[in-house]
């Protein structure tokens, strides 16, 4: 249970800056659904993994960077909004945390549980899509392409 409330943490944990931008629920979900974030938390917990647009996650977390990483699903609907706010909901948890998410730049955020503004995880966006090895075919001669007729078969019915 603490892997589990340490990776939801983990997933939204952010204290917003003067130079941030403070994201309604809906905005960060949009923000934040479907890529792939590495994180740095205050407390020394680090991983990276994925929110889905069903609020599952899924990603490897090591907490306060001392232990072993573990790989850590949690199941659909875990994140979710929830009137002003984005929430997480974990069996077993006798609350339900909610976060606040401030954009800081194009490919990151900072989040926080909502009223600890000390606890927060940085995350940033990483493009985890091998790069094209060749985007476009060149022959390999310098004479014209020549293009030949198919060639047509027909049966003779006598």
């Amino acid at each position: 249970m603490l892997v589990r409330f340490a990776m939801v943490a983990a997933v939204f944990v952010a204290a917003g800056s003067s130079a941030a931008e403070t994201l309604p629920p809906d905005a960060a979900r949009s923000f934040i659904t479907g890529k792939f974030f590495s994180f740095d938390c205050f407390d020394g917990t680090r991983g990276a993994g994925r929110i889905y647009s069903d609020g599952s996650v899924a990603g490897n977390i090591q907490i306060r960077g001392a232990s072993e990483p573990r790989y850590v699903v949690l199941p659909a609907g875990t994140l979710q909004v929830k009137g002003q706010a984005y929430c997480a909901s974990l069996r077993g948890l006798p609350f339900e945390p909610c976060f606040d998410v401030n954009r800081t730049d194009d490919q990151s955020f900072r989040g926080s549980l909502a009223g600890l503004g000390f606890a927060y995880c940085d995350f940033t966006h990483r493009n985890i899509r091998p790069a094209a090895v060749r985007t476009t075919w060149r022959l390999r001669t310098s004479k014209p392409l020549q293009l030949v007729a198919p060639v047509v078969a027909t049966h003779d019915a006598n």
